[in-house]
């Protein structure tokens, strides 16, 4: 028997100030990397997709952004 699935890792990056778009506050936000990742008898294998995000702190609001634009932030 195989034991197969899927794990989703959230990394943060760095934490920045700026203005959130959502509650037009000036306070820090969260730039994170989420990335997909199989897994076979729980051991990771290979990253499957990745996507960058910010996150309000003061709001929670959540951001999809460009890996262009997560990099240009770091």
């Amino acid at each position: 028997m195989v034991i197969f699935g899927w794990r989703t890792t959230i990394e943060q990056l760095r934490m920045l100030t700026l203005v959130c778009g959502n509650c037009h506050h000036q306070s820090a936000h969260n730039l994170f990397r989420r990335y997909t990742k199989p897994t076979i008898f729980f051991i990771p294998l290979f990253t499957i997709s990745s996507r960058y995000g910010l996150q309000c702190t003061f709001c929670g609001v959540q951001y999809d952004i460009s890996k262009m634009h997560a990099h240009q932030l770091v």
